[in-house]
């Protein structure tokens, strides 16, 4: 479906809650991403809320005084009740955009006066809130849909033949582990595992490759039933919004146990999401065209080419990692930025991988998540995970401190950011996604 345009996406527009009208502020009028929250302290319960700028705008109060009921967005508000965004998500595209528009109306600065003082008495401040997963998570696929990454990795294990035959006819992904899907800032607990050096006999303990892997989140609106397929054309209609996504590896783990079946625990033990998901329609004015694929590469079969999605498939969403060490938490040293990359040289679109994950019929459900694979790009300043930027660990990261890294140590802190831009529109942020590295338990 090609992007549309309206009023929400005018850069004129500015806000009545002046902190979304500062510059590279991330969370405009022209962005409005949802996510679940609630108060701190003692018997807070979860509500579902849209950002605007350094606020929360509590969209559960507001149905509850009936702030929200109009014919065209019923539905839609009686959903923003719940206490996750899942009743949002099944109701398709239509509904949320509804519902968009009537948040957009109340909170822009030429809002009537009943809708800003109605808005007014629901805005919480977010510093003094606590931020929970945005949806119930049933299921979720991690991707590998960056040829880079791909690339990159494939000439670490195999110099003479990087990529396997079937990259570049399909979207590989592996089923991952929903329990352990975690909020951002949630500690990180190093884990333990089997690993195996050169020819010694295996043994159990603490990882010592732990790395990250910066990543898109999807959540799926509308699903398909059992025995179903979704039609590339029709693909974005079932998809929600997006989020920021940490898979945190354990290298060693993994290198000893994902043959013959694929990653298992050294990928199971945590993987964080940042807490707004920023909607499709949100993402409209930043489309981009699909990735050029090279000379000689094959077209995508055709349950996985639409003329559409390579035109606006692509999304220009810049993407940024960051450490910072305790010494350089203690010396005041800001966060050092790894790699930045961006999400539009992705090989594969959203649409594809959502479609190819039906087509055998499976049902994808509301708020389930699809995550893209780590995000590099082309050079060393583009490496989305600390494997290749330090190709194994062979060449470690020199910190401003003097410290060195390989993989992360005890303490680390890595933070992801994201934002799109292009002239004529507004700037719009994802926030961020960060999770700081605590000794692993006894064994």
């Amino acid at each position: 479906m090609k992007p549309v345009l309206d009023e929400t996406h005018d850069p004129t527009v500015q806000s009545w809650v002046e902190s979304a009208n500062v510059a590279d502020a991330d969370f405009p009028i022209q962005n409005l991403p949802f996510g679940v929250f609630r108060q701190r302290g003692a018997g807070g319960e979860p509500c579902v809320g849209v950002a605007i700028g350094d606020r929360i705008l509590d969209l559960c109060r507001m149905q509850s005084e009936g702030l929200l009921a109009a014919e065209s967005i019923e539905l839609a508000a009686t959903a923003r009740a719940a206490d996750s965004l899942n009743p949002l998500m099944a109701l398709g595209a239509g509904p949320r955009r509804a519902l968009r528009r009537r948040i957009h109306a109340a909170l822009r600065k030429d809002a009537s006066d009943a809708d800003r003082e109605a808005a007014s008495r629901h805005l919480r401040r977010q510093s003094e809130v606590e931020m929970l997963l945005p949806a119930v998570i049933g299921d979720y696929t991690d991707f590998y849909a960056s040829i880079f990454h791909a690339t990159n990795v494939g000439k670490l294990f195999r110099p003479d033949n990087p990529l396997l035959p079937n990259y570049k006819y399909i979207p590989i992904g592996y089923h991952g582990r929903a329990s352990s899907l975690i909020r951002s800032a949630t500690e990180i607990r190093r884990p333990c595992g089997q690993t195996r050096d050169g020819d010694a006999l295996p043994k159990f303990g603490p990882t010592k490759s732990l790395d990250y892997e910066l990543e898109v989140g999807f959540f799926v609106s509308a699903g398909n039933k059992l025995g179903e397929t979704i039609p590339i054309a029709a693909a974005e209609e079932h998809i929600f919004g997006i989020c920021l996504l940490n898979d945190w590896s354990a290298r060693d783990i993994q290198a000893w146990e994902y043959q013959p079946l694929g990653p298992f625990l050294g990928k199971s033990f945590a993987t964080s999401l940042s807490p707004w998901v920023v909607t499709m329609e949100a993402l409209a004015p930043f489309r981009t065209s699909a990735f050029a694929r090279a000379a000689g590469d094959p077209a995508p079969l055709p349950y996985l080419l639409d003329q559409t999605d390579q035109q606006n498939g692509g999304l220009g969403l810049h993407l940024e990692v960051s450490l910072l060490s305790p010494r350089m938490r203690e010396q005041g040293v800001a966060p050092m930025i790894l790699g930045r990359s961006n999400f539009k040289d992705m090989y594969w679109t959203m649409a594809q991988m959502l479609t190819h994950h039906a087509s055998n019929g499976c049902n994808l459900r509301a708020g389930d998540l699809l995550a893209s694979g780590t995000v590099s790009g082309a050079d060393k300043t583009a490496c989305g995970s600390l494997l290749e930027l330090t190709s194994r660990g062979r060449d470690p990261v020199t910190l401003p401190t003097g410290e060195q890294r390989k993989f992360l140590e005890d303490g680390d802190e890595v933070i992801f950011r994201g934002y799109c831009e292009r002239e004529g529109f507004r700037r719009i942020g994802l926030g961020s996604c960060r999770g700081t590295i605590v000794q692993a338990a006894a064994f």
